[in-house]
């Protein structure tokens, strides 16, 4: 049987206490705070979408931050910013290529018979729905208004 999240965190976490790996350790840390905090929030275990849907969130925090210490020249918190969303990335599912989300558009676009701009508003859910935290919403966003566009 597969491991849940939780328990490839657990032991992760016990890797990094043996290594003596302090980013994984810290980053692996919060990110079980983080997921404690979802379930209570919730009332129970989170279901596989969610816990990804947490982890794109914990590295969305870390890349907005990484942008912030850059461009207030803290190059040391830039570089722990970065370690520890390489260590988020090993938990997120591997980002779509370009080609697989276009595919993924061309498809829903033919399903929707989506024509122009004013469409926007039925295709993106579905794409999102479909891309399931494999892509990141704005470059979703802007594939799918670039499409539309040359579909009017």
């Amino acid at each position: 049987m597969a491991q849940t999240l939780r328990e490839r965190l657990e032991s992760d976490l016990k890797e990094a206490l043996r290594a003596g790996d302090t980013t994984a350790r810290d980053t692996i840390r919060f990110t079980l705070a983080a997921l404690k905090n979802a379930e209570i929030d919730k009332g129970g275990p989170l279901n596989p979408t969610e816990e990804i849907a947490l982890l794109q969130r914990e590295a969305k925090r870390r890349a907005e931050s990484i942008e912030q210490f850059r461009a207030g020249k803290r190059q040391d918190l830039v570089e722990r910013e970065e370690a520890q969303l390489a260590v988020l990335r090993r938990y997120l599912p591997a980002p779509l290529s370009e080609e697989e989300l276009s595919k993924i558009i061309a498809d829903t676009f033919a399903e929707t018979g989506a024509r122009g701009a004013k469409d926007m508003g039925k295709v993106m859910p579905l794409v999102m729905e479909r891309v399931a935290g494999r892509a990141d919403g704005r470059r979703v966003s802007a594939l799918v208004r670039d499409a539309l566009s040359q579909a009017s």
